[in-house]
């Protein structure tokens, strides 16, 4: 791939987070392509049949992504990610249950560009954002956890990896071929930035737009856009949104 190419990037836990230095996503990124991860924390008191926490099945699927692509694999990026949620699955499976449906997961969102084209995948509510050199915004998300019918422990853990609810990368390979995949020409992409949901929030729950937000990160970087975020997550009102108040918070964005 010709030309410069320049990543920037920020990862940070949640300010409330217990132990503070724990960090569920994950941020990853080579010559022709970006990964970030966000690991889902079960509610307190679930037992998740695994001996590893979240962290741990995230930096193990960042290990195995990376390799390929490093590599310059010529499969497709749902075939990668089939293939490193499969390793991970070996590397416990003598340890661990992975038959239960609160075992460790995480969302996956990678970008792969080469000569001609920009490869995407989006695998739960991690999202990323193209910009074209006219300034055209294109959203690329996984919504199928914001379209469960309650947001109840039992109804999550009962559409978690199934038809009909949501899928994340975790115990089953086959989830891979559920993310959101695309192409888009090499020429109609100048921007990128991927999110965990603890950053895409400044436009899905604060009202700024997907330009705005591609915007900060241009000039004034990953960092300050997680900065703004945790300033609106502070001053929220209680029960103004579902989920956290404050949450890990990763932002990358590539100009390519």
């Amino acid at each position: 791939m010709n030309g410069r190419v320049e990543i920037r990037s920020a990862c940070q836990p949640a300010p409330d987070r217990v132990p503070p230095a724990v960090n569920e996503d994950l941020v990853l990124s080579g010559p022709d392509f970006v990964i970030v991860l966000d690991g889902a924390t079960a509610p307190p008191g679930i037992e998740s049949g695994c001996r590893h926490d979240v962290a741990w099945l995230v930096g193990r699927l960042g290990g195995q992504l990376v390799v390929p692509l490093l590599g310059r694999s010529m499969a497709s990026l749902a075939d990668i990610l089939a293939d490193a949620i499969a390793a991970v699955c070996a590397a416990h499976a003598e340890t661990c249950d992975l038959a239960n449906p609160d075992s460790p997961s995480s969302t996956v969102s990678i970008v792969r560009a080469a000569e001609d084209q920009v490869e995407h995948l989006v695998l739960a509510d991690s999202p990323i954002v193209l910009r074209s050199p006219d300034r055209r915004i294109t959203v690329v998300a996984d919504d199928r956890i914001d379209l469960l019918p309650e947001y109840t422990f039992q109804t999550v853990r009962r559409l978690r990896n199934q038809p009909g609810g949501f899928w994340v990368a975790s115990t089953a390979p086959k989830a891979a071929y559920e993310a959101v995949r695309g192409t888009t020409e090499r020429v109609e992409v100048e921007v990128v930035a991927l999110l965990t949901d603890g950053a895409s929030r400044y436009a899905e729950r604060y009202g700024h737009s997907w330009q705005d937000l591609v915007a900060l990160l241009e000039t004034d970087g990953p960092q300050a856009l997680i900065d703004r975020v945790r300033a609106y997550d502070t001053n929220a009102a209680d029960g103004t949104f579902r989920g956290k108040r404050h949450d890990d918070a990763t932002a990358a964005i590539w100009r390519l």
